[in-house]
């Protein structure tokens, strides 16, 4: 599937805010309008991420069109920053359906690490507010919980671990960090009623910081009646799909991705 990428502007809360946006050339029907939101710890990361994003997997496999918005970084503007700009995106997304090509009844919401855990707190935001309907969420091991869990306490894997796990939740919570009333918007961890939420497609590596997060995020949507799907990969670093590539985890992680997106929107993966 060929990709055209365009970049454009639109008004947010705090000016301009930038969108990478991914079209399939030559699409003949309406297709899923996916948000992806990049990862980065809440104060690093940009919208062109979404190039080597399982977000653009799903671009090319399915001919989704993938919005990437470049919301502020806690560096600027702590939250509730980020989740507002992605809101807006979602809005601006659902408004522009139909001349991106995209079914404004098939809107979903992903993103990896940081942007997982602003994709599952926006589709808490979309819900609680009840002005869009998210229709499915891929938060890729999400960056859910501002409390250690039993895998982010102590964990000293290469690349994030224990001790930049607090520094990106010091950063993005400001003034809430260290307090036990944090909204469940901030950390998605906090919310106990996940009633009504979309289902939801992720994975994880069981060597890594939010492996325990992920699983209980799943689970908490299952109890909660929400269809909700994990799939566990051997790694003992985050983001193994991005950063290993060519292990045989990561290339399990993308198909299992891609063939579960596409159960998501009711399709069969194509061949590439």
């Amino acid at each position: 599937m060929h990709l055209d990428s365009e970049t454009i502007y639109i008004p947010s809360e705090a000016g301009q805010m930038k969108l990478i946006v991914l079209r399939p050339r030559g699409a003949e029907r309406a297709v899923p309008g996916m948000l992806w939101i990049h990862g980065g710890g809440y104060f690093e990361g940009m919208a062109e991420m979404v190039h080597f994003s399982r977000g653009k997997d799903a671009a090319k496999r399915y001919g989704a069109v993938v919005v990437s918005p470049e919301y502020r970084l806690s560096v600027k503007a702590p939250y509730p920053a980020a989740l507002e700009d992605c809101y807006t995106a979602l809005l601006w997304l659902r408004d522009h359906a139909e001349e991106l090509g995209a079914d404004p009844g098939k809107l979903i919401v992903g993103g990896e690490s940081a942007g997982g855990g602003l994709a599952a707190a926006l589709c808490m935001l979309a819900h609680d507010r009840g002005e869009v309907n998210v229709f499915y969420q891929f938060p890729i091991y999400p960056m859910l919980d501002c409390f250690d869990t039993d895998s982010s306490r102590d964990n000293h894997s290469l690349g994030w671990n224990t001790k930049r796990n607090h520094e990106g939740w010091r950063r993005y919570l400001g003034p809430l960090w260290g307090r036990e009333d944090v909204p469940a918007y901030a950390s998605p961890a906090r919310r106990e009623d996940h009633t009504g939420l979309p289902p939801c497609y992720t994975f994880v590596a069981d060597g890594e910081p939010f492996y325990r997060e992920t699983l209980d995020y799943v689970e908490a949507l299952n109890k909660a009646g929400v269809p909700a799907r994990a799939d566990v990969f051997h790694a003992d670093i985050h983001a193994f799909d991005l950063l290993l590539p060519l292990t045989k985890s990561a290339k399990e992680a993308r198909e299992a991705f891609l063939l579960n997106f596409g159960k998501a929107i009711g399709e069969e993966a194509p061949d590439e």
